[in-house]
């Protein structure tokens, strides 16, 4: 065929792709839609075999899954936090658990969990796939009270059989598990077992536990108001602890009694008359305080947030049996707890110590003390005014600027913005060099040192940051070792500013280390039950914080200081500590400096 357009004299030929030439051309739509049919169909069959082949496997699976009977499932299995010679016993956690019978349980706490967790837990058949659907509509939505896509059976499976890992698999062995789990066991018995190993926060596992943590006690007493609050937090432990964030806490047991009014179980009058319930604070309960007795619960306190940090879930610290290897030295800790107790006694009653051990080699902490109660005040974590012990930082910033310890300050009292500024007991070395004035801690000749610097009082923020002072230190707003409006002001260097002792002896351990600073940390193993290693630091070479003889020329400076301080019993016949050796820092309480 040919075709001859109008006005010409040559044949034309058939179009190379099969139109016939008189039809018009096809436009960009309708291209683009044919190959958007063309996406959708070959999608739809993609999607299909991968859902015959996921039930296909899913069958296969749920012949051959074999269901544990009630009652023989293994509970949670304790963590042992170990010193670093492995077999030293520093604290357990995990597992606080009490079963109970479901009859125990009291209709109302049980369906306040039902409200919350699976308002259709007695008639699904262990799965939903519409709570899938409506989770993440939910999640579209931004709605954070609503429910999940999990059961309580699908819960119960995944935390006592198949384990929380982000793989489909994973996913397709709970949906099955759950489903044939539904046919073999009771309703009541898969809450019974629920309410008996769900995680409800403060180391609780069960709910008898979590009664006693969050009420101080047994589940036979909560009334309808306090069932509601331990159902609420099982969503998110941590998050939801109405003595974290109470205002997410009270949101989330209104929309737990809104439930329980929506699906029968409360009338709506007794709902509109209650009110949120008082809430014990964290440890408060005899027996949260039994499991952390004694200093080491401060210790068991940091090891907790280092693995979180570490992305090790609050599920596995709590459930996996995990030996938790520290690098806490025995002999160094019982040597930090002696110093802090027995050596400061006849001390004033207001004098708060703590004392940290710091490796400076590595970072490691090797003794740590923050207080007698393992549930506490962590002085060895507060922030605090440091005192005198911050000048080093000031002469590490003369010797960084080329000046030796040679160089000398008159040490006579001075005043600067109308406040006075002395030495202790009025001492005084005349004009003399900068290490006999760090020797003596005079603050007159300090304060001048520090305004001869070519950044005064900054230079001495600038250099406690490289030696190891965190800019965020937890409990002060901002950036620390400055004023609000970003000025440093000059009682820096007689220790205006907080920090914690952690991060003094950090920050000293660099100039031990001749200038290498390591971040500090506890732990320095994590392994499971069954041989599965979590976590297995390597400190690494460290940072480069101020050259090596700024450091060494700091800690020259510093080793004639134990022996020459009276009335101390670093006075009676102490020698200079070996250079590299790990430093204690203890802290007193806070005095203000001038500013």
């Amino acid at each position: 065929m040919v075709y001859m357009p109008p006005g010409s004299s040559e044949p034309h030929d058939d179009m190379p792709d099969g139109r016939d030439p008189r039809d018009p051309a096809p436009t960009g739509g309708r291209k683009a839609l044919r190959i958007f049919g063309k996406t959708v169909k070959y999608g739809l069959i993609v999607l299909l075999v991968l859902i015959v082949g996921g039930a296909a496997a899913g069958g296969v699976y749920y012949w051959q899954a074999d269901i544990p009977q009630p009652g023989s499932i293994r509970a949670p299995q304790t963590a042992t936090i170990v010193a670093d010679d492995g077999t030293t016993v520093l604290a357990e956690m995990g597992a606080n658990r009490k079963d109970v019978d479901l009859d125990q349980v009291p209709p109302h706490v049980r369906n306040a969990v039902i409200a919350a967790e699976d308002r259709n837990f007695y008639s699904n058949p262990g799965f939903s796939v519409s709570g899938y659907l409506r989770a993440a509509r939910d999640n579209v939505l931004g709605r954070d009270n609503a429910g999940g896509g999990s059961t309580i059976t699908q819960q119960y499976v995944k935390n006592a059989l198949v384990g929380s890992e982000r793989t489909v698999w994973r996913k397709m062995k709970e949906l099955v598990i759950s489903a044939k789990m539904t046919r073999n066991w009771s309703k009541d018995q898969i809450l019974e077992a629920y309410l008996n190993t769900i995680y409800f926060g403060r180391g609780a596992y069960g709910i008898e536990a979590a009664s006693e943590a969050y009420f101080g006690v047994p589940v036979e007493q909560l009334d309808v108001a306090q069932g509601a609050v331990l159902a609420e937090v099982i969503r998110s432990p941590s998050a939801l602890d109405p003595a974290v964030n109470p205002d997410m806490a009270q949101a989330r047991w209104n929309y737990v009694l809104d439930g329980m009014v929506e699906i029968g179980a409360l009338d709506p009058a007794q709902r509109a008359s209650l009110a949120f319930p008082t809430v014990l604070e964290q440890g408060a309960s005899q027996d949260q305080e039994n499991r952390l007795e004694g200093p080491n619960g401060l210790i068991k306190t940091q090891v907790i947030q280092e693995l979180k940090d570490a992305g090790i879930s609050e599920q596995e610290i709590n459930t996996g049996g995990l030996k938790i290897t520290t690098t806490i030295d025995p002999q160094v800790q019982n040597a930090v707890v002696d110093a802090a107790t027995s050596k400061m006694e006849g001390e004033p009653d207001t004098l708060r110590t703590a004392v940290v051990s710091v490796d400076p080699r590595t970072g490691a902490v090797r003794g740590y003390y923050g207080g007698p109660s393992g549930t506490g005040y962590d002085f060895a974590n507060a922030p605090l005014q440091t005192g005198s012990t911050f000048k080093v930082f000031g002469l590490a910033a003369l010797l960084d600027e080329g000046r030796s310890l040679a160089t000398t300050f008159d040490s006579s009292p001075l005043t600067v913005n109308g406040i006075d500024i002395g030495n202790v007991g009025g001492e005084s070395c005349g004009t003399c060099t900068i290490a006999q004035a760090l020797k003596m801690s005079l603050n007159t000749s300090f304060y001048r040192m520090e305004l001869s610097l070519d950044h005064g009082a900054e230079s001495v923020a600038d250099m406690a940051h490289k030696a190891g002072i965190p800019k965020k230190i937890p409990g002060v707003e901002g950036t620390s070792l400055q004023n609000d409006d970003g000025n440093v002001s000059n009682g820096i260097i007689l220790g205006e500013y907080l920090s914690r002792p952690l991060d003094m002896a950090s920050a000293y351990g660099t100039f031990a280390a001749s200038g290498i600073h390591h971040d500090p940390f506890f732990v320095s193993k994590v392994v499971t039950s069954d041989g599965n290693v979590l976590l297995d630091r390597d400190p690494g070479d460290g940072e480069r914080a101020m050259s090596a003889a700024v450091a060494d020329n700091v800690t020259a400076a510093m080793e004639p200081i134990a022996a020459y301080s009276r009335g101390h019993s670093l006075a009676a016949g102490a020698t200079p500590p070996p250079r590299r050796a790990p430093r204690s820092w203890a802290t007193p309480a806070p005095t203000r400096t001038p500013g």
